[in-house]
């Protein structure tokens, strides 16, 4: 019996973790945990016949919680109040901004967590591979994609994580994306869209993420890979003639490296009468406000495009 749970607990897969999955996922030490657990009984693991400790699903909820809260500015014991608080007593809500995260957490983005941090490319894949099938593919992006890779980016930026374990899991992701659009079949009536970053821009997961959207309203997409070649974008598009360009920049790079960029994409669009125009991503959007392109619409709302 004990092997056997001992087994479970080291898959994560029945929703019970070890101290060491749940560090992991967390980013809490374990020796955090035991006093957490044991000064302020905030969660309550079940413990093996030898004394391993076993923790649900909830008890990682509760540590992610009280560990937000405390980043927030809360002090812990403010920290640890409020999060029970908001579990026993629906009038007492988490604040507005941190609630949809917490109900994003599922036991697929905790068992991605801790795949990620061992940089464990085999398993990260095989879980998306689960989720995609289980939840279907609009819920697989909202309730476990993005809030996965919004987790690591976080991860990565406070320094919890190295460059290496963040590039692993957005990787693993970006592949799984490519894997979906491509296997997909389209009709030959259906409306083209092209996305593409901008020179020097190496963020594309968000790019997979629109053109996924599109896709699910029935448009055939292609994709331009990662910082293409400047002109790249120009000739593509002359040669593929879509309904719509997308274009990305999550970083402020493609316009420092070359402040002509964006006045030169403006003017080709403006030669593409048929062809529509979208230009987003914070980097973007940020550039935009000094200078506003006239065939190009800059916007970071999808819904803007798809209506």
């Amino acid at each position: 019996m004990i092997k056997g749970m001992k087994r479970m607990i080291q898959s994560g897969k029945s929703g019970l973790f070890s101290i060491q999955q749940v560090a992991d996922m967390t980013g809490l030490s374990k020796q955090v945990i035991r006093k957490w657990e044991e000064r302020y009984g905030i969660i309550q693991p079940k413990r093996l016949e030898n004394g391993y400790r076993i923790y649900s699903q909830e008890d990682v909820k509760m540590l992610l919680k009280i560990k937000l809260l405390s980043e927030q500015g809360h002090s812990l014991k403010k920290a640890i109040l409020l999060a029970k608080e908001s579990d026993e007593d629906p009038e007492v809500p988490l604040p507005k901004e941190e609630t949809s995260k917490y109900e994003q957490w599922n036991e697929f983005v905790l068992r991605l967590l801790e795949k990620g941090s061992h940089c464990d490319e085999i398993e990260i894949n095989f879980i998306l591979k689960q989720a995609y099938h289980q939840v279907g593919l609009e819920n697989f992006l909202s309730t476990i994609v993005v809030p996965f890779l919004k987790e690591v980016g976080r991860k990565w930026e406070n320094g919890e994580w190295s460059e290496y374990q963040e590039s692993v899991s957005s990787l693993v992701v970006r592949d799984f994306l490519v894997q979906i659009r491509r296997n997909y079949h389209y009709r030959e009536s259906a409306p083209f869209v092209l996305g593409a970053c901008l020179p020097y821009e190496h963020h594309e997961v968000p790019l997979h993420l629109i053109l996924l959207r599109f896709m699910m309203k029935g448009w055939k997409t292609q994709l331009i890979g990662a910082s293409p070649a400047p002109s790249s974008i120009e000739t593509l598009v002359s040669k593929l003639k879509p309904d719509l360009v997308l274009l990305s920049a999550s970083t402020s790079l493609p316009f420092e490296t070359d402040p002509q960029l964006l006045p030169r994409l403006d003017q080709f669009a403006q030669s593409q009468p048929d062809i529509d125009f979208y230009l987003g991503g914070q980097g973007a959007v940020d550039y935009a406000s000094d200078y506003q392109p006239r065939a190009i619409r800059v916007t970071n709302s999808i819904e803007d495009i798809l209506k």
